[in-house]
């Protein structure tokens, strides 16, 4: 479903039966800083993918068609081995993108995507994103800023997996996608951290265990709840 009707009041846009709120894409970091005019164009450009929970997005190896913007929901990029051994490197949350790279890079996806929750996707084709680079320069500048930021993540993963311990790579994972309310977890299973810390479901089962007998977190049904953030901090790390 895509094309764009019209514009309506207040700054928001119609999207197929959609009503795309101007603010949610001067949200994007690629779209920060475009004039109303321009959000239009870029809004006219715009497909919208509803996904179910499971569904996959993009499967790693095949041609990189389009980039996607989260608009609802969550989408894990993962990379899976020979062996089936999967290696989440991202959570894709509302605002973020993902499949840049090879978008702009005119190769094959480099990971694959799946909806970890029912949700809304925006995506601009190819095609379309070369248009809007040639047209906005201001846009051309955020893609240098947003891929800067793809390599530091990267970079940042890559020292995780290589120089820290599995607790603490566990910390940081909680400390970044822990929830908003009293710190709060209920998305991720321990599957899911173990595939983005790159060790065994067993190994987070008994840092976890650790943590909590250390009162850094308390573990109840479906649940982690951060109760000492500051330590947390400590053992990943991360600077207060």
């Amino acid at each position: 479903m895509c094309c764009l009707c019209a514009t309506v009041g207040r700054g928001d846009i119609i999207l197929g039966n959609m009503v795309v709120e101007a603010e949610f894409l001067k949200s994007i970091p690629y779209f920060a800083g475009l004039s109303p005019v321009e959000l239009d164009a870029v809004a006219r450009r715009i497909l919208e993918r509803e996904v179910k929970r499971g569904e996959i997005i993009l499967f790693e190896g095949e041609p990189a068609r389009e980039l996607y913007f989260v608009a609802s929901g969550v989408v894990k990029v993962f990379k899976t081995s020979p062996e089936g051994k999967e290696q989440i490197l991202q959570l894709i949350r509302p605002g973020e993108s993902f499949n840049d790279v090879p978008v702009f890079g005119g190769g094959l996806n480099l990971a694959s995507a799946e909806a970890m929750a029912p949700g809304v996707l925006y995506g601009i084709r190819k095609s379309d994103l070369e248009i809007m680079l040639r047209d906005h320069h201001k846009l051309a500048q955020n893609v240098i800023q947003v891929l800067s930021q793809r390599i530091e993540h990267l970079v940042s993963l890559v020292e995780d997996l290589s120089f820290r311990h599995v607790t603490g790579r566990l910390a940081r994972i909680l400390l970044e996608y822990a929830g908003d309310k009293g710190g709060e977890r209920r998305l991720l299973t321990q599957q899911d951290m173990a595939a983005m810390a790159g060790t065994a479901r067993e190994m987070i089962g008994r840092s976890l265990k650790f943590l909590e007998e250390e009162g850094v977190v308390r573990l109840e049904r479906h649940r982690i709840v951060i109760k000492d953030k500051k330590a947390l901090k400590e053992i990943a790390g991360v600077a207060d």
